[in-house]
This record gives C-alpha cells, sequence and structure tokens, in this order.
C-alpha cells in the first residue's frame, strides 16, 4: 500500500502542475487540428501531454505509457502502464465552457491502483488508491444514496464519430429524460465519473470511449462505493467501450433501460 500512496501522491501533484497550463492557456490557443469532423485537437493538449510525459519517464522510465495525443510508449516489461488523457474535453475549452479536466491513472498488471482527475478551473482535485478511498481535496468522498430513478440526475455524453452509436445514444437519452429526474451532457467522461463518485451524479453511461478518458474516474467511482460495469454487466476495463457506473443502488435499473428496445419514432 505505501507503494500507491506514492503513486497516487505523484499522480496528484502532477495532475495539478498539467491544470495550471491548461488554465494558463485558457483562451490563448495557437493551433487546432481534426481528428475526425468533430474531433478537435490542440495545442495545448500536446503542450500539456509534454509536461506529463516527461516527469513521467524522468521518475519512471522503466514503465509504459498510452496517452490520448503521442499513443504507446515503453516496452512491456515493468507490467506499469500509465493512461493519460491531458485535456478532456477539448471542446468545451476550445469553446470556453469550463468544464475540462487533466485525468492521469496507473495500472499494475492491468490492476488500476491510482489515479487523479483535476478540475483546473474549479480547483478540484479527485483521486484514489486502490484499497485506499476516493478523495476531493483530499477529503474522503463517497455516491449518492439515491435508489430510484426517477429521483436520479444521471449524465452521459456522445461520440464523435456520426453514426449507429450517435443514434442509439440519442435513443437512450430520450429515455433516460421520461425515466430519470434529469439528464446532464457536460463533454467530460473523467469530471461526470468524478461527479457520480462524488455524488454529484447518480449514474453515468456512455459508449466508444477510449483508456485513457475512463481509467482514473473508474477507480475514483470503486474507491468511493459505486459500481462500474459495461452495458452487459461485465466487470468493466478501461479496454472496454462501454460503460455504466452508478451509486450501486441504481445499477441495475440503468442496465435495463440501455438494454431495451430503441424508440421507434427517434431518427436524426
Amino acid at each position: 500500500m505505501r507503494k500507491e500512496i506514492e503513486y497516487k501522491k505523484f499522480i496528484e501533484a502532477l495532475s495539478k502542475d498539467a491544470g495550471a497550463f491548461l488554465k494558463c492557456r485558457l483562451g490563448n490557443i495557437g493551433k487546432i487540428s481534426y481528428k475526425g469532423r468533430i474531433n478537435l485537437v490542440t495545442d495545448v493538449d500536446k503542450g500539456c501531454e509534454a509536461i506529463i510525459l516527461n516527469k513521467i519517464k524522468t521518475a519512471y522510465p522503466e514503465h509504459r505509457i498510452l496517452s490520448e495525443e503521442a499513443g504507446k510508449d515503453g516496452a512491456d516489461k515493468s507490467g506499469y502502464l500509465w493512461l493519460i488523457d491531458p485535456l478532456d474535453g477539448t471542446t468545451n475549452y476550445v469553446h470556453g465552457f469550463n468544464f475540462f479536466c487533466v485525468s492521469i491513472a496507473l495500472m499494475k498488471d492491468d490492476i488500476l491502483i491510482a489515479g487523479a482527475v483535476y478540475d483546473p478551473m474549479r480547483d478540484e482535485l479527485f483521486s484514489a488508491v486502490k484499497a485506499g478511498g476516493a478523495f476531493l481535496n483530499h477529503k474522503r468522498i463517497k455516491v449518492s444514496g439515491i435508489r430510484m430513478l426517477d429521483k436520479a440526475l444521471l449524465s452521459t455524453g456522445f461520440p464523435y464519430r456520426l453514426g449507429n452509436s450517435m443514434r442509439q445514444n440519442i435513443d437512450n437519452f430520450v429515455k433516460f429524460l421520461m425515466l430519470s429526474q434529469a439528464v446532464r451532457r457536460p463533454g467530460s467522461a473523467a469530471l461526470d465519473l468524478c461527479y457520480v463518485a462524488s455524488g454529484r451524479f447518480d449514474g453515468f453511461w456512455e459508449m466508444e470511449l477510449n483508456p485513457w478518458d475512463t481509467a482514473a474516474g473508474v477507480l475514483i467511482v470503486k474507491e468511493a462505493g459505486g459500481h462500474v460495469t459495461n452495458f452487459k454487466n461485465e466487470s468493466y476495463s478501461p479496454f472496454m467501450g462501454q460503460i455504466v457506473a452508478t451509486n450501486k443502488y441504481l445499477h441495475k435499473k440503468i442496465l435495463s433501460v440501455l438494454k431495451k428496445r430503441p424508440l421507434k419514432r427517434l431518427s436524426i
């Protein structure tokens, strides 16, 4: 456990350094390019990523890295893998909508052991260590106690690829609008997960996510007492595309809605 706590402290400090860079550059973006028709990437993403990668490689040169922009780095020898999203919520960032974050997680032999998500605009640092609890600015957090779907505030997101998954999740969105208290779509999966962990959201679902989108947030939800699976109710891995994260009380209810047939009249 001592080693895991050391990693957690390293990740927390690194997340805050990277977040300070994001905050400093907000409104001063240089180059904006596209990885798809609506999937943005900026020089800020890459600059922030460089800060994170340089510090990890200096401190832990034997570890592997998987990062959103740089991809894979390092040989598979140590069993350690870093999963990094230097700017989750790039579209929000570009438009000056202040819901974005840095997300950093560490796995050992395919098990998440430490992670942090930092929101620099609210100075909120969510973090967790395996079997050691989840925290917001170093104070313990836990999931909500909401047990009824019609009393629940839910969150989701939509894939960048405009196709069947987009249509399917619009259908899911409509179904949950009818069944829950409300549904939000803030635009950062990592923060959505942290909001589940801290009881601000009662549940979250999404499709076509990448490992760096969810790794840190998943550990934080689990350590806060929540439950995380894919749509088939299988134990979640960051390498799965579908995710359902809840306060555990609503999990079966949300899964049952996701399994229902699409609304016949919905079209886009």
